[in-house]
């Protein structure tokens, strides 16, 4: 009988390795929740918005609003979200490229439904503006959703006098 001790084993080895990979994906902050809808037993309607950092963009943050399910199926993590996410982002100091990026790149992304549908947070460059944008949508595998919503971030000088960055010097192509 040895199948049922090695699977003891791989089973106690993934319970050690299961709580470090969930701590080094921290995913995005939530800074609120506010119920929606009153359910009787299980968890309620609410909207709730989370802050997320661009990690090519050093300076720039954006925060999302979503609704999420309550119910029994929202309590057990298999309700379909909608697709309704608002979206403002924002320089909160200097900002630095990290790296080039092209447009359309995905800044976040996350499941909205048990198998078909994303959200994605996407970054783009207006270089004659020299501005950020930033546009979230929802997409599935049948057919995607046309609700989204866009937020630009001007780059401007952060503290001492200088010269912004210029998003265009670090667009791929």
């Amino acid at each position: 009988m040895r199948f049922p001790s090695a699977f003891a084993a791989a089973a106690a080895a993934l319970a050690l390795l299961a709580p470090a990979a969930l701590a080094a994906d921290d995913g995005p902050d939530l800074i609120f929740r506010k119920s929606t809808v009153f359910k009787w037993l299980t968890p309620n309607d609410k909207l709730a918005t989370y802050g997320i950092d661009d990690s090519v963009v050093e300076g720039v943050a954006c925060h999302y609003t979503v609704p999420e399910k309550g119910g029994v199926a929202g309590m057990f993590g298999v309700a379909e979200e909608v697709s309704d996410i608002s979206l403002a982002c924002r320089q909160y100091g200097p900002i630095k490229f990290k790296d080039k990026f092209e447009q359309g790149d995905v800044v976040f992304r996350e499941r909205r439904s048990l198998i078909f549908k994303k959200m994605q947070i996407v970054r783009g460059c207006d270089a004659k503006r020299n501005v950020l944008v930033y546009m979230v949508y929802t997409d599935k595998l049948i057919e995607g959703s046309p609700k989204n919503s866009t937020s630009t971030v001007p780059i401007m000088p952060w503290g001492a006098p200088g010269e912004a960055a210029k998003c265009g010097d670090y667009l791929k192509g």
